[in-house]
């Protein structure tokens, strides 16, 4: 017997009463009636910037705009002409290390919290955590009302790894003081198309 199984087996004979699991059925996760005006507040709250793309746009030249400073943008999304690095003909992760710009694509928005749902769908995936800035193309049209939601229009079929990103990074210590861009990108912008 494992260490383990023996632990589990003295639990499970030092309990004196069980309880049936609860009835969630009759929960329903909220829903909002404009999404889109909630995803904005979610996302500004959590530290993200929202750029509306209009038909006509160069996203090419919008990013260079909102990002003026940047010397090294790295994305493998077909149009995005200023990217110098393709984190998909890389020869490792550390190859994306001094990415002002990354650029990926988002799948799905949530609004309740305004967290994006970014399949791995790059070789290297450093590329959303290694970027001083991320930016996440997403289509308007994606946005969920909650997690619930979001999670039933995930497809995980093509790839194995995928995450939830809302605004830049953040830590707090038991002073409560909130640093944002701790641990990964230090910006998130929202591009919505």
């Amino acid at each position: 017997m494992t260490t383990k199984e023996t632990i589990l087996n003295k639990i499970h004979r030092n309990i004196s009463e069980t309880y049936d699991m609860p009835d969630f059925s009759s929960l329903k996760p909220t829903t909002y009636d404009d999404v889109m005006a909630t995803f904005r507040e979610a996302t500004q709250h959590t530290g993200g910037k929202i750029i509306d793309l209009k038909a006509g746009d160069d996203i090419n030249d919008i990013l260079k705009k909102a990002f003026p400073d940047a010397r090294v943008f790295a994305s493998n999304i077909e149009g995005i002409d200023i990217a110098g690095l393709n984190p998909d003909t890389v020869s490792s992760a550390q190859d994306l290390n001094h990415t002002d710009v990354g650029i990926v694509r988002g799948e799905v928005g949530v609004a309740e919290n305004g967290s994006i749902w970014i399949p791995q769908t790059m070789k290297e995936r450093a590329v959303c955590f290694i970027s001083e800035q991320l930016v996440i193309i997403l289509d308007r049209n994606a946005v969920v009302s909650n997690m619930h939601e979001a999670y039933e229009r995930i497809n995980m079929t093509g790839y194995g790894y995928g995450c939830f990103i809302s605004g830049p990074s953040k830590t707090a210590d038991i002073a409560q003081a909130l640093v944002m861009g701790a641990q990964a990108a230090r910006g998130v912008t929202v591009v919505l198309v």
